[in-house]
């Protein structure tokens, strides 16, 4: 598959919201490390609310489902996580108003508008240890795999994002409830970032059934 339809964007978000509710007490577990071990509930419960309304969201276009998921993620989302997530489906689905099929160089264009929105909301950038290094890693790595297979770019992009749970576990973390823990951070796996990387190994698994 070349792009990625409106059914297919509707599996991904259901398959990151199964993702999030199953491994509530695992996230929110890594939170508690560093954290006030809250991520994981609030997680879940913004994705809850997620099915919860799903069949009263716009599901005539990939930009108008992602609205919808944002709005239910921000509302119902507690903590930072509301407007991180939110954020995440917003831009996404303003990048992708009015379309029912997106190519992989559109959806590197949306998670990039993503990234930038997030960076603007609460100030985190690249290598302060947040899921922001996730999601761009998954946004490189499509880039350069634009021209193979969709699902082959998604493998790729999620083994990336696998990759940096380990690859920033070695960082200081610099946003969030961990930064106030300064080093003492290093060594520890940021929630947002594992969060991120199980959810792209499940959509995988889930695109490719």
């Amino acid at each position: 598959m070349d792009v990625l339809s409106l059914q297919q964007v509707e599996l991904i978000v259901k398959t990151m919201a199964d993702t999030a509710i199953k491994n509530e007490a695992y996230f929110s577990e890594l939170d508690g490390v560093m954290g006030d071990a809250d991520f994981g509930v609030s997680l879940a419960g913004g994705f809850k609310a997620v099915l919860n309304g799903w069949d009263g969201f716009d599901h005539s276009s990939i930009g108008g489902l992602l609205l919808n998921v944002a709005s239910a993620i921000t509302g119902n989302t507690g903590g930072c996580s509301g407007p991180v997530w939110g954020t995440l489906f917003m831009r996404t689905g303003m990048a992708f108003k009015g379309k029912t099929e997106i190519t992989v160089e559109e959806i590197t264009g949306g998670l990039n508008s993503a990234i930038e929105g997030i960076s603007k909301r609460g100030g985190a950038v690249l290598g302060d240890k947040t899921l922001l290094d996730a999601l761009d890693a998954i946004a490189k790595e499509l880039e350069v795999n634009k021209n193979a297979p969709l699902l082959e770019a998604f493998k790729k992009a999620s083994a990336a994002a696998v990759e940096m749970r380990e690859t920033t576990k070695s960082w200081t973390a610099k946003r969030g409830r961990q930064s106030f823990t300064g080093d003492r951070s290093i060594g520890t796996y940021d929630p947002g970032i594992v969060a991120v990387g199980d959810m792209t190994v499940e959509i995988v698994k889930a695109l490719g059934a």
